[in-house]
């Protein structure tokens, strides 16, 4: 008995691994099972033909040409007009959360949150007529996406915070706390939310930011620039994250529940063909950078900085803001030097003072 419940814990652990890694691996999903379980190449067959049959994976060629991949299971599109009657939590709590009424309990609640968040975020900001709903359901994971038709958010954050640009529109978005209406919105939604899926897409006008995981963010231009705002988010069924760890790893001291963290992909505030060199591309960085007691700059892809930018920041910034903590990661050796340049032109005896709240957690520098 005993022998015959461990099997079937075997088959069900292949199979789940099958569809966990199908999406990456639709072409040699057979060998990269085969090898992980040590397993031959007819038994893994055995598996995703019975993961066919169940309708679960889809097939297609022949043979040696053969390609998996995931079938969908629910597909469900909602146009809704935008007044003052949409209620985001009545539109998930009638149409959304019933199709995710067999997911696991954690996974439900951070779509919960992130669906809600962008619908709202829709019905106070947009200016659209119309949002558009997509849910869509695999075995794996589940992917919901969020469209309007309106003036798009980096136009709006351009306009209400006279920013020089959607690009300058990014960089604020993504350190938190930005909101133009602060009397309804905290400013933190989409911050967690992009931290609370596995993939967080967020198209607007000609910019798409995306961050995939925990700390890869992105931001590039579109040639088909999507009218409005596109949001899109998707989390496997079998995460283990908690909402409430999302956030809470963003607070400074355990008892404070307050949004006291925020990590900055410098990378955000270069435009292409620039290095960050000047004192004003330092200050736009650190706008509103002294709402939090903790900082993470992220110099993940960024060679190189001037020593004007490193002085506004590690100096003249750190000085006036004695109780931000700024950390540092993914810093080269270039970066590093401007950086301690900075702190040796510090007045003599100052140093100390002024350089407490910077520490360096460069773990993976390159």
């Amino acid at each position: 008995m005993e022998a015959l419940v461990a099997e079937r814990g075997k088959a069900t652990e292949i199979q789940e691994f099958i569809v966990d890694a199908v999406v990456k691996h639709p072409r040699d999903i057979g060998r990269l099972t085969a090898d992980h379980f040590h397993i031959s190449r007819p038994a893994v067959t055995k598996y995703l033909q019975s993961l066919v049959q169940k309708g679960i994976l889809e097939a297609t060629g022949k043979t040696k040409a053969r390609t998996y991949q995931l079938r969908v299971l629910v597909q469900e599109m909602f146009r809704l007009p935008v007044t003052q009657d949409l209620k985001e939590d009545i539109v998930w709590r009638e149409k959304v959360g019933p199709l995710l009424q067999n997911v696991q309990e954690n996974v439900r609640t951070i779509c919960n949150y992130g669906f809600t968040e962008m619908l709202n975020n829709v019905t106070d900001h947009s200016g659209s007529k119309y949002v558009e709903i997509l849910v869509r359901l695999t075995a794996a994971e589940i992917a919901l996406q969020v469209k309007d038709f309106g003036v798009g958010v980096f136009n709006k954050l351009m306009k209400d915070f006279n920013l020089h640009d959607s690009r300058h529109a990014l960089l604020e978005l993504s350190k938190g706390k930005l909101t133009s209406d602060r009397s309804k919105h905290s400013g933190q939604g989409i911050f967690f939310t992009s931290r609370a899926f596995d993939e967080f897409v967020l198209d607007s006008y000609g910019f798409t930011f995306c961050r995939f995981g925990k700390d890869d963010d992105w931001l590039f231009e579109t040639s088909e620039p999507v009218k409005g705002t596109w949001v899109h988010m998707r989390i496997g069924k079998r995460a283990t994250r908690q909402l409430p760890e999302v956030m809470q790893e963003y607070s400074s001291e355990l008892h404070d529940y307050g949004f006291t963290k925020t990590h900055i992909p410098l990378t955000l505030a270069r435009y292409e063909g620039e290095q960050l060199i000047s004192r004003s591309q330092a200050k736009r960085l650190v706008a509103r950078v002294d709402q939090f007691k903790e900082v993470l700059l992220d110099f993940r892809e960024v060679n190189m900085i001037g020593q004007a930018f490193a002085d506004e920041i590690f100096r003249v910034f750190a000085n006036e803001h004695p109780n931000v903590r700024l950390r540092i990661s993914h810093a080269n050796e270039e970066v590093l030097k401007m950086i301690k340049k900075a702190k040796e032109d510090t007045p003599s005896g100052e140093t100390l003072s002024l350089f407490s709240n910077l520490e360096n957690t460069n773990e993976g520098a390159s």
